[in-house]
């Protein structure tokens, strides 16, 4: 793979969307390159499309039609002319298939090489090649397991919890944590199921899971010169369904040596793996002490900004300069000042155990002040669809030290105004006060930190109230009609809701497109009442049945999966009975619609 100069960049096509890509056009701007924007249907209208200097329709609806396809995303970049591609996060950004046909389309990939992503992306070799530089590591396999049987063996041998994990996995996808025996069918099952649908491979890991553990990072940076440095830690412990929702800098309360061996364990797993460009090294820190590897992500992280707060370091900036082939800027002394929170604004409600909520955005008003950053991905009047992530914004807060960060986080997460969807807001501003987080006589010992990767959902006491409900609005899909212009064909992309209000809608495919705009299955307040009801809990796609129609089925059974905005979430029998289905795998269906019943 060839490397140009980094002055010499003259356009970088951004694979992604939201924040992300808008964090992404702005690192692009300073450092004087164009920035090239790609866009899904409902992405028509995103900040990211519209701050960039140029942006080009993948002619998609789904992550597989639009910032999954290769060949859309290889095609605007030639269209055009761009010399890079940086992936962002999510998405392709961990797939050496894509990273080798960047390189074999003579541009420049923001990111590892193919073969570091292949050997970091498999957890079975990463836990490998920890193991051989030394790096702590709990009892596991380093090959895939053949089925549920094999891991319930394991328990049997090394005892609960256990942890399965898809070997491609990243992100808490295809992640599960089990405590009982006989759960540990159904989570290999689910765990595998969604490692095939995120990943396109359902191969399994299992671990020892470490009880009440913290989720402990080290932000790496490696460039061609040889150099790999570790610019610091992080704490990424507050988590729902392995997902993160806060994070800090540096991580808190821990021991000056217990910090050095995290240090020197990322830099010894990277250096031998010969890592270039930015990526994290994830560890576990039992509450019992025990520090054990977790995996390597080889991209830029979500949390990365607060990394940047304390350190000074642009990592966007360095990984333009690293992929041009150019020796990192960063001294050999990394810098270290105050003290960083990152909060993940979503659309979830948590009354609702963070269930998604798709829908419109009346009003989004961020706070501002000393200390305060925002990266942001929508604003007011757009809508957040269900088809992909529902991360809305990222509010960074800076202090001097942990305290003032902690004050200056109360106040600015006080203005932060959202409406139109739920949002994780009322935890974050709960958690802030907490004296499990604060550290100011919590249960955590001396230091009174008390939180863990399952204290959300173990410990947490907070009782929030559920959000208003809002219909997300229908699908954001554009009609395609082909036009003559100055003797040129062009095709002109037209929302099918304004086609159809228009009565255009008889061009080629209009009509069809503009009425699939309401075919999702709508809720119904009568089926509500039926105590026997089989409801979506949330809009999204009915990936699958787990009972066959006819069935009889105990109370509390799981009947079928639903799943959107990255989560999949069981949807359990109310009362024992005979399943009836009224909705078929692979629908759409609205928040409380109606998708079987149980026939007592």
């Amino acid at each position: 793979m060839t490397h140009s100069s980094a002055s010499e960049i003259g356009a970088v096509l951004i694979a992604n969307r939201g924040e992300i890509a808008v964090r992404v056009v702005r690192a692009a701007r300073e450092a004087g390159m164009r920035s090239i924007a790609v866009y899904a249907d409902q992405d028509a209208d995103a900040l990211h499309v519209r701050l960039a200097d140029e942006a080009y329709a993948l002619e998609g609806t789904t992550p597989a039609e639009s910032y999954l396809d290769i060949a859309k995303l290889l095609a605007a970049a030639e269209r055009s002319g761009a010399d890079a591609v940086h992936p962002g996060y999510g998405f392709l950004s961990e797939s050496a298939a894509f990273a080798r046909a960047v390189g074999e389309a003579g541009l420049t990939w923001i990111g590892p090489d193919p073969e570091t992503i292949e050997l970091l992306g498999d957890k079975a070799r990463a836990r490998a090649l920890a193991q051989q530089v030394g790096a702590p590591l709990v009892p596991g396999t380093n090959e895939p397991v053949a089925d549920a049987a094999e891991v319930i063996a394991f328990a049997d041998v090394h005892g609960l919890p256990v942890a399965i994990k898809a070997v491609h996995g990243g992100g808490g996808r295809g992640m599960r944590v089990v405590r009982e025996r006989d759960r540990i069918a159904e989570a290999y099952e689910s765990a595998v199921r969604e490692a095939r649908t995120a990943f396109g491979q359902g191969d399994c890991l299992v671990e020892r899971f470490l009880e009440r553990p913290r989720h402990i990072e080290a932000q790496v940076l490696g460039d061609r010169h040889g150099r790999v440095a570790v610019l610091g830690t992080r704490d990424c412990s507050l988590q729902r369904r392995n997902q993160k929702l806060v994070e800090e800098a540096p991580a808190p309360f821990l021991p000056d040596e217990l910090r050095e061996r995290i240090h020197r364990a990322a830099a010894d797993i990277c250096a031998a793996a010969g890592y270039v460009g930015a990526g994290t090294v994830e560890f576990l820190l039992g509450a019992d002490g025990t520090l054990s590897f977790l995996e390597v992500n080889t991209r830029l992280q979500v949390e990365h900004p607060v990394t940047e707060m304390v350190t000074g370091i642009d990592l966007v900036q360095e990984q333009f300069r690293v992929a041009a082939g150019e020796p990192m800027d960063v001294p050999a002394e990394i810098p270290a000042f105050g003290h960083a929170f990152e909060f993940r604004i979503n659309a979830e409600d948590p009354a609702l155990g963070f269930l998604p909520t798709p829908g419109a955005l009346t009003r989004f008003d961020p706070p501002s002040g000393q200390g305060v950053r925002l990266d942001a991905g929508f604003t007011a009047g757009q809508t957040v669809p269900g088809t992909f992530d529902s991360l809305l914004a990222k509010l960074v807060v800076w202090g001097r030290d942990r305290d003032e960060a902690l004050a200056r986080s109360r106040r600015a997460l006080g203005e932060f105004a959202v409406e139109g969807v739920a949002t994780v807001l009322p935890f974050h501003r709960f958690v802030v006060a907490d004296p499990a987080f604060t550290a100011v006589g919590g249960p955590g010992g001396a230091s009174g930190f008390g939180v863990h990767t399952r204290w959300i959902e173990e410990e947490c006491t907070a009782d929030f109230a559920a959000a208003e409900a809002v219909p997300e609005p229908a699908a954001a899909r554009l009609v395609r009609v082909p036009i003559e212009l100055d003797g040129r064909r062009a095709v002109l992309g037209l929302p099918g809701s304004l086609l159809a209000t228009l009565g255009t809608a008889g061009a080629s495919g209009a009509a069809d497109a503009a009425g699939a705009e309401g075919d999702e299955l709508g809720g119904d307040r009568d089926a509500a009442a039926d105590p026997g009801a089989v409801l979506a809990p949330f809009t999204g796609t009915l990936s699958a049945w787990k009972v066959d129609a006819g069935a009889w089925v105990d109370e509390g059974e799981t009947v079928a999966i639903v799943e959107a905005m990255k989560m999949e979430v069981p949807v359990r029998a109310p009362r024992a009975g005979v399943l009836r289905r009224s909705a078929e795998a692979g629908e759409t269906v609205a928040a409380r619609a109606l998708i079987g019943s149980i026939e007592a």
